[in-house]
């Protein structure tokens, strides 16, 4: 379930069968006016309420077993996500290890289906962490992805009206990363009709409403939030490519917010690829693979596939995000070897450490 009528949560609530909530959310939602009605609707419902938000942007394994230490202590049989993706990734874990053995690594033990359902209500436009079977922690400092069927939330509250208060670096950041899980699912070699569908009506919103989501305005708000959903959906189906699995260290190096890092991965590595389609390892072949970068194109609004590269580029320019240095020929060492193979496997393109270490420089200048 979809919605953005209130109505359909209070629904929800008072259909019965619900007996403890566990709420995720991070302390900027408390500020929100939705967080006192929705623990007003829940207590209401008389329905037991427990709230979790120790957890950091980020978050650690250690914080998600607390979370799933007190929802099993509470006996919970319901999760409300609320917040931006870590609030998501947080949640879906505490689902996914709540009812295993935590005296051993949560990471280890093979995930069970259970029925625990949640509701995601995102307070970002970017994630698209709603529609997805995908969550990102951190254990030992290392990234570790979640995957599981079962974690897809069954109910998502989109309101367009948490997007109000978002800082203007932030609203820029998750715009981008849902721009970029668009584009890299429509070229994923594990794209469908369906995913690379869901993936052109992200890209058209997100261009459609950009100027009027940037200036806070309710229709971009509104629009923005449908379509980081819709890119959502079609990652869901691919998965992410070399854009992202190029950008996660970029950010803990720099500083950079996640969608910031991806956008800037994105810039290079979109012309790299298209100009080096006989290297395709796409099984549909090289013809698949320049038609499907002509018909991007056109999604974008442009002719060429030269043009569509530059729309983004001038895009990118556009929202004056800084532009990270290069400080020394061994962070350029690390940045090639934390690429994650797997995720370079989703590319058609493939890119070897040299080409990644090229690929770098041109972000890093």
């Amino acid at each position: 379930m979809i919605s953005s009528d209130y109505l359909e949560i209070e629904k929800l609530f008072n259909q019965g069968g619900i007996r403890s909530v566990l709420l995720v959310c991070g302390n900027s939602f408390r500020k929100q006016e939705l967080y006192k009605r929705l623990c007003d609707t829940v207590k209401s419902s008389g329905i037991q309420l427990t709230e979790f938000s120790d957890f950091q942007p980020n978050p650690q394994y250690e914080s998600v077993i607390k979370g799933a230490d007190i929802f099993q202590r509470e006996k919970c049989d319901f999760i409300i996500a609320a917040g931006g993706g870590s609030a998501m990734d947080v949640a879906k874990c505490i689902k996914l290890f709540y009812n295993m053995n935590k005296d051993e690594s949560c990471l280890e033990q093979k995930i069970t289906d259970n029925k625990v359902p949640i509701l995601a209500i995102p307070t970002t436009a970017g994630t698209g962490s709603e529609a997805t079977c995908f969550a990102v922690i951190y254990y030992k400092g290392n990234k570790q992805s979640v995957e599981h069927a079962s974690c897809v939330p069954q109910y998502v509250f989109l309101d367009a009206s948490l997007l109000d208060t978002l800082p203007e670096y932030q609203r820029k950041a998750t715009m981008l990363d849902a721009f970029c899980h668009a584009v890299e699912s429509y070229w994923s070699v594990n794209s469908t009709d369906r995913s690379k569908e869901y993936a052109a009506k992200a890209i058209c919103e997100i261009l459609k409403y950009q100027k009027q989501y940037l200036d806070n305005e309710k229709a971009g708000n509104e629009g923005m939030l449908k379509a980081a959903n819709l890119a959502g959906c079609a990652i869901n189906i691919t998965r992410t490519t070399a854009a992202h699995a190029m950008c996660y260290k970029l950010t803990g190096l720099y500083g950079l917010a996640h969608g910031h890092a991806a956008a800037y991965c994105l810039a290079v590595l979109w012309p790299y690829m298209a100009e080096h389609t006989e290297r395709c390892i796409d099984s549909r072949g090289e013809a698949y693979l320049n038609k499907m970068f002509e018909e991007l194109a056109g999604v974008m609004g442009c002719v060429t596939v030269k043009g569509a590269v530059e729309k983004y580029q001038a895009l990118l320019e556009r929202l004056s995000l800084p532009v990270p240095k290069l400080r020394n020929e061994e962070e350029l060492d690390i940045l090639k070897k934390s690429v994650n193979p797997d995720r370079l496997k989703n590319n058609p393109v493939p890119l070897t450490e040299k080409i990644l270490e090229n690929l770098y420089r041109q972000i890093l200048q």
